[in-house]
C-alpha cells in the first residue's frame, strides 16, 4: 500500500516539558512520509527552541481550535492527524499500523484509544472505562477527544474546521460534524500514551464532573460557547516532571 503524505498538527502553549518526548517519538517512526506542524500560542518558555531543534514547521497558534485550524490551513497532507503536545507515540510502528488500519477500514475520521502515563490504579481504571465506552458507542455516536484525531483533509475543509467559538469539547463537536460526511471509527491496532496532568492539576473527580456536566449541556442546550466551565489551554505554571519520569525512554 502506497504511503499517503500525512500532516501531524500539534497546538502548543508552554510545552517545553512534554513536547520533546512527543517529537522524539515521532522522529523514531518507521512511517516516514509526514510533516510536523506546531501551532504555537506565543509560548513564554523554550517551546519554540525545541521546535527549531526538531525542524518542525511553526505557525501562529492561539486557543486550541484556532491553533488546529491554522495548522491545517498550512498542511500539505492528504490525512491530518491532530495530537496534543503531552501525548507520546508508544513505539516506532504506531503511525505505520494506525494509518494502515485507517485506510484498510476506509475511514474518514478516527481516534485512538488512550493509555495513561501513570502508575495509579485509578487512572488505569478511568481510562479502561473510557475505552470501553468509546468502543460501545463507536457505531452510533462518534466520540473523539482532541489528544488524537485522524481525518481526511477533504472532510476537514468541508466542515470548515474546528468551531473556535466553542469553549469546551470543540473536539467532540468537530468529530460529530465530520461524521455527517464520512465514516468514523476507533483505531484499535495501537494505543497512544496520554498525560494525566490535567487530572493531577484539576482533580480527578472535578474533571470527571466537569465533562459530565459539559456532556449534559451539549445534549440539552447545545455546544458550550460561554466560559462557564473555566477551561484553560496550556499551563503557565508548568506541570512538573512526575508524569514524565513514568514514560520509558
Amino acid at each position: 500500500m502506497e504511503e499517503k503524505f500525512i500532516s501531524i498538527i500539534i497546538p502548543t502553549y508552554n510545552e517545553e516539558n512534554f513536547l520533546p518526548k512527543l517529537l522524539r517519538s515521532i522522529r523514531k517512526q518507521t512511517y516516514r512520509n509526514y510533516e510536523v506542524i506546531i501551532a504555537d500560542a506565543k509560548s513564554k518558555d523554550k517551546t519554540r527552541e525545541i521546535v527549531e531543534k526538531y525542524h518542525a514547521r511553526v505557525v501562529e497558534g492561539g486557543p486550541v481550535a484556532i491553533g488546529r485550524n491554522n495548522g491545517a490551513e498550512k498542511a500539505k497532507g492528504d490525512i491530518l492527524i491532530f495530537l496534543d503536545a503531552d501525548v507520546v507515540l508508544p513505539d516506532p510502528h504506531f503511525l505505520e499500523k494506525t494509518i494502515m488500519e485507517f485506510r484498510r477500514k476506509k475511514l474518514d475520521i478516527a481516534t485512538c484509544l488512550p493509555s495513561p502515563i501513570s502508575e495509579k490504579k485509578i487512572d488505569k481504571v478511568m481510562h479502561d472505562a473510557y475505552n470501553l465506552y468509546s468502543m460501545l458507542i463507536e457505531k452510533f455516536k462518534p466520540f473523539a477527544p482532541g489528544f488524537c484525531i485522524y481525518i481526511k483533509r477533504s472532510i476537514h475543509e468541508k466542515i470548515g474546521g474546528f468551531d473556535s467559538k466553542i469553549k469546551l469539547a470543540e473536539d467532540h463537536d468537530y468529530v460529530q460534524r465530520a461524521a455527517q460526511y464520512g465514516i468514523f471509527g476507533v483505531l484499535k491496532s495501537k494505543k497512544i500514551f496520554v498525560s494525566v496532568r490535567r487530572l493531577e492539576k484539576d482533580g480527578r473527580m472535578r474533571t470527571a464532573l466537569k465533562y459530565l456536566f459539559c456532556g449534559l449541556h451539549m445534549m440539552t442546550l447545545g455546544s458550550v460557547k460561554s466560559d462557564i466551565f473555566n477551561y484553560r489551554f496550556g499551563y503557565d505554571d508548568d506541570f512538573k516532571q512526575e508524569s514524565l519520569k513514568k514514560i520509558k525512554k
